[in-house]
């Protein structure tokens, strides 16, 4: 069967990754960290399963993650842990309006259309 006909599953716990709003692939696709070419090619992972990068979302709708051992914001540079909580919560906003957007792929990434969700 086509990946397209099978959905996209999680390589960590093998569930289905049901909606673009709880995709770690399309909140680094929208943060820029992975290009269009490879989208379709990478692994799909629900947020929940990548904590080492959905411990900095800090959003009301976002039930907050802890990620143990080195890479724990707990053990990494304030400043750092702070600029990346506005990164990626911001990333994790925009994620969280796609489906109301209207957007082409291509233009989720933020900066690729103005923004109008608060930072």
């Amino acid at each position: 069967m086509a990946k397209c006909d099978e959905g996209y599953r999680c390589e960590v716990c093998g569930g289905d990754v049901e909606a673009v709003t709880e995709s770690d692939l399309y909140l680094r696709f929208v943060l820029g960290e992975v290009p269009l070419e490879l989208l379709h090619r990478l692994p799909e992972r629900h947020l929940r399963c990548n904590p080492a990068l959905a411990q900095y979302i800090v959003d009301a709708a976002f039930t907050p993650i802890r990620c143990d051992g080195l890479f724990s914001k707990a053990e990494l540079d304030p400043e750092f842990v702070t600029a990346e909580e506005r990164r990626v919560s911001r990333g994790y906003r925009r994620l969280l309006a796609i489906p109301t957007m209207g957007l082409a792929v291509p233009e989720y990434p933020l900066g690729v259309t103005p923004d109008t969700e608060p930072d």
